[in-house]
């Protein structure tokens, strides 16, 4: 734990930045060992894996809230309670991501159709769903235990692990993809074991830097308890969380629905475009990350000016390294998707596409550091209510209609994107810029204790 004014977004961020950075890089490498299996499977990992992110919207109201509550009472220097938090959400994660593994892990095939997943990736994606879908325990742990350390602000130790864990699921997809060193060839269903080994590993060693994360130890007996007022505060500020991003996640599960209506190759090219587009934002969305950090221990301890201030230069700085690392995509854009594919058809999709992304990546910005900022005072209910027409309305409305409807394909799905992106961009700085969340969202610390 650190004093407030001790948090820079540059030493917060780099950490987080250099983290994504190789993770990204590593999900590349991931990517392109798939990608030799065959596209097919590409376009079923693709495809699982925003299923996932819907599961994982479950859990937003108890991490993201417990994320925001844990910073503002550090910042306000009441550490007890920031630790009863902690171990609030991570009792409750525990118990609904088992209750998850077990469903996922036996009810794999119906996920895939509803998904609508095409016959011919079926075979591919059903053994993943289930493999992946039952070590949701695991992910599910990590990210609980990943969002308590950075929020205290010590950044560096998730970095490390994350770095490592990263590093063994690429050893593991070898082993079990190619058959490296006598181990049997499971081809897809490798990465799927791979992906859970790793997370198991990673697990452990958060755990460790979990119990030393506040002044009092964490022992194996403190997590029989719930905090139910604390409970109350995280649930205030978490449930607008969780619809805002069950929102999102649901809005891009029905979208990669409507692509893979398109076909195989559209699904491929947006699988792939997935991965590249991480390249144009990661460092932005660590900026945004670090600024949350940053402003919710900030207006814990009062220092409102000092919180508006931040959020602004996270943003300019995010912007900045966003464009930059956008344009370098457009210009090697070619070179770059032909590391994935040599198909020509999938290359002809790709490179429309990173053009429009010199439209999309600023727009989705301006939303990573204003909302940030807004999620940082607890203003989640405005987020919520701000995006959930643009969400359902303009990106997936406007993408089945151009994409479907009209027949303009990928080229229609991002036409919605930047036009969601643009509307709640806009709605989230007019909001920071009149500082209508100051009255609204008082400092969790100050209201939780009159609440006592």
């Amino acid at each position: 734990m650190k004093d407030p004014a001790k948090l820079t977004l540059w030493g917060l961020g780099w950490p987080i930045m250099i983290e994504m950075f190789l993770q990204f890089m590593i999900g590349t490498v991931d990517t392109l060992m798939v990608s030799r299996i065959s596209d097919e499977a590409v376009a079923a990992v693709g495809i699982c894996n925003q299923f996932f992110q819907v599961v994982l919207v479950l859990f937003v109201t108890i991490d993201s809230g417990m994320g925001v509550v844990v910073a503002q009472k550090l910042g306000a220097g009441r550490t007890e309670e920031a630790r009863s938090a902690a171990i609030t959400a991570l009792i409750l994660n525990m118990l609904i991501g088992l209750v998850l593994s077990l469903i996922l892990l036996f009810a794999a095939e119906p996920m895939a159709r509803l998904l609508q997943v095409p016959e011919a990736v079926m075979p591919l994606a059903v053994p993943y769903l289930s493999i992946v879908g039952g070590g949701t325990f695991f992910t599910v742990v990590v990210l609980t235990l990943n969002t308590v350390i950075r929020n205290t602000g010590n950044t560096r130790g998730p970095m490390v692990i994350g770095i490592g864990m990263n590093l063994l699921h690429i050893v593991g997809n070898a082993l079990f993809i190619y058959g490296a060193l006598g181990f049997p060839k499971w081809g897809l269903s490798g990465v799927a074991w791979s992906t859970n080994f790793s997370r198991i590993a990673a697990l452990l060693f958060l755990f460790y830097i979990f119990r030393q994360a506040f002044p009092v130890l964490i022992r194996i007996r403190d997590l029989k308890k719930i905090d139910v007022p604390i409970l109350k505060e995280i649930t205030r500020i978490g449930w607008p969380m969780s619809i805002n991003a069950a929102s999102w996640t649901f809005t891009q599960m029905i979208i990669f629905s409507i692509i893979a209506m398109m076909g195989v190759h559209e699904l491929a090219a947006r699988t792939y475009m997935n991965t590249i587009e991480s390249f144009s934002f990661l460092c932005g969305w660590s900026l945004a990350m670090a600024v949350q950090i940053q402003i919710a221990h900030l207006y814990g301890a009062g220092r409102i000016e000092e919180a508006y201030r931040a959020a602004w230069k996270a943003f300019y700085a995010g912007l900045a390294v966003v464009m930059t690392n956008t344009l370098l995509m457009y210009v090697f854009g070619k070179q770059i998707l032909h590391i994935f594919t040599g198909d020509t058809d999938i290359v002809r999709i790709g490179l429309v596409l990173l053009g429009m992304n010199l439209l999309l990546q600023p727009g989705k910005m301006v939303n990573m550091a204003f909302g940030n900022a807004l999620t940082a005072v607890g203003d989640t209910r405005f987020i919520m209510a701000s995006g959930f027409f643009s969400l359902w309305v303009i990106s997936v409305g406007v993408s089945y209609w151009l994409g479907l409807t009209l027949g303009w394909g990928l080229v229609g799905v991002y036409i919605a994107m930047i036009s969601d992106e643009a509307m709640r961009g806009l709605f989230s700085v007019i909001r920071w810029k009149r500082k209508s969340w100051y009255g609204a969202a008082r400092p969790a610390a100050a209201r939780f204790t009159e609440a006592r």
